[in-house]
């Protein structure tokens, strides 16, 4: 067993904040990179130690050798990269084994093997998980792309080979569209990732997109902490997350957890990871892709599981095997997160940016809020627009989307437009309270959301306003207030 006794947590924002906590309750020191512009974050005055990289604020995360470098002089014994920037880079992984420091998280090997969606594809279509039809190695030629899709027959979907977040994706209805949009696809490809290599397969029609959280030691035991529905989605990234899944089978998810877990054994995974499924109609599932990281949206099965999933990954590091059987994993309700960004749903979704100028912030049982924003925060342009996650719960479907409207309406940012508006709409719409939604969901509701509710950030103001001005003729006036009457006394 490895000794781990300080970590380096290679990130910023709410999941640095999420790493350095679950650290203080092991009794880990934790140790923080920052570029200039996060000299303000709060992550940065919780941990422990923290250094500044200088330079572009987006290297500060991206440069490992400089990482590396730090961690070895603050003494570090291993590295943590959250989600995102190098956490799913194989040379990064590769980098602090060679360099005596732990990667907490996956194996290099495996980190790129699920990288290239490709060669994951095989390898898990060898094993006898169910995949989608199409290509098995990468296409760079479109009249090659072409003649593949006429074989697969329409409508398919273009996408990148290496990367994720719904980069350099594209569904192709008709063969006429087909030389734009692998352009497009491959184009995107190589701003993001450095390749144009894509693969192309046959799309499923608004399916459901369903993820199993696996938890894997380095013992061979492996287990599922049940599924997330994360199938409400804007240009094939995640806007709300689920689990359970509210229209999903027990039968179907059953296979679904023991797919996934067999899997991983048969691979000899290790750590936390994310197996993918698209999920048709008739309850057919096919798998997609292989996260190996901590995802965004792990808050909802911790919620549901009791299980912390960012220490059971420190743990797992440092050579502990897994504390429970499957049997001894409990699911206890329901849990939604609502990704917070900085963005205007009415200017099609534009990233916003400014100072947190009122930050009011919901609260009560079953509410929790991840996330790094303080009043006064000066909001960086470099990054992502995710601001933290609105997480609720409660024992059943109903009283979770109950839980839910009544936090958001209490949530205020002001300083900049966010996409709370569009989060409030969702949890008063019939198809979402009926749980019955699929990833075409918003493409097909976005029109009819009132997204005005913007102002209710005015209306809020004026509420203070109103208070300030009460309180004033309150105090010149000896009054006490009595059921909202006010007496003289």
């Amino acid at each position: 067993m490895k000794k781990i006794s300080k970590v380096l947590v290679a990130n910023r924002g709410e999941i640095a904040l999420r790493i350095i906590r679950a650290c203080k309750e092991l009794e880990i020191t934790s140790v923080v990179v920052f570029s200039e512009v996060d000299v303000n974050g709060v992550w940065v005055t919780r941990a422990d130690e923290c250094y500044p990289i200088v330079g572009n604020p987006i290297d500060a995360y991206l440069k490992y050798d400089k990482i590396i470098d730090l961690a070895k002089k603050a003494s570090c014994d291993a590295i943590h990269p959250g989600y995102g920037f190098l956490s799913e880079s194989a040379e990064f992984a590769q980098a602090c084994e060679d360099n005596g420091l732990i990667f907490i998280g996956p194996k290099p090997h495996h980190i790129e093997l699920f990288g290239d969606k490709m060669a994951s594809k095989v390898a898990m279509k060898k094993i006898g998980v169910p995949v989608l039809e199409g290509t098995n190695t990468p296409v760079i030629d479109e009249e090659e792309g072409r003649r593949i899709a006429l074989e697969i027959g329409y409508p398919i979907i273009i996408k990148a080979a290496f990367g994720g977040g719904g980069r350099g994706m594209r569904i192709v209805h008709f063969a006429n569209d087909f030389s734009k949009m692998f352009d497009s696809a491959t184009n995107e490809s190589i701003k993001y990732f450095g390749k144009g290599d894509v693969f192309i397969e046959k799309y499923v029609q608004n399916p459901r997109h369903i993820e199993i959280q696996i938890v894997a030691d380095q013992h061979g035991n492996v287990v599922h902490l049940g599924e997330r529905d994360c199938s409400i989605q804007r240009r094939h990234q995640k806007v709300i997350e689920i689990t359970p899944s509210p229209l999903l089978n027990d039968e179907v998810r059953q296979k679904l957890c023991k797919i996934s877990v067999d899997a991983m054994k048969q691979l000899g995974y290790e750590s936390v990871g994310t197996v993918e499924f698209l999920v048709d109609e008739k309850d057919n599932a096919y798998f997609i892709e292989m996260n190996t990281r901590v995802q965004v949206e792990h808050p909802v099965t911790e919620i549901v599981t009791g299980v912390d999933i960012i220490q059971r990954m420190i743990e797992i590091a440092a050579g502990d095997k897994l504390k429970y059987l499957q049997e001894q994993i409990q699911f206890r309700g329901y849990a939604i997160e609502f990704r917070i960004n900085s963005e205007d749903p009415q200017n099609n979704f534009m990233p916003t940016a400014g100072t947190v100028i009122k930050y009011l912030t919901p609260g009560g049982p079953g509410v929790r809020l991840d996330t790094s924003l303080y009043s006064g925060y000066e909001l960086p342009t470099s990054y992502d627009s995710m601001l933290g996650k609105l997480i609720v719960w409660a024992l059943d479907w109903k009283g979770a989307v109950a839980k839910a409207r009544r936090a958001l309406d209490e949530f205020h940012i002001e300083g900049f437009k966010t996409n709370i508006p569009l989060h409030r709409e969702i949890v008063r719409d019939t198809t979402f309270k009926e749980g019955s939604f699929d990833t075409g969901y918003l493409d097909v509701n976005m029109n009819k959301f009132n997204l005005e509710a913007q102002s209710s950030i005015a209306d809020e103001e004026e509420k203070f306003l109103k208070l300030e001005k009460t309180l004033k003729i309150i105090k010149e006036n000896n009054l006490i207030s009595v059921n909202n009457n006010f007496t003289l006394y």
